[in-house]
């Protein structure tokens, strides 16, 4: 059982910087995180959990 937050912003986010990697190598992820954030208006809580995902994935 994953713990994940069900809003579509969220989804939303992560598809968007998940594609954004793979055409903006050249940006970091951080970055690309705080633009999805501002972008897609994720909660506090939805920033943490997509900034966590996506640094422990490309690790």
């Amino acid at each position: 059982m994953s713990i994940q937050p069900k809003s579509e912003n969220f989804r939303k986010a992560f598809k968007w910087v998940s594609e954004e990697r793979k055409f903006n190598t050249g940006k970091e992820v951080k970055v690309l995180i705080d633009e999805a954030c501002l972008k897609f208006n994720l909660s506090p809580k939805e920033a943490d959990f997509l900034a966590r995902t996506l640094i422990e994935e490309k690790k």
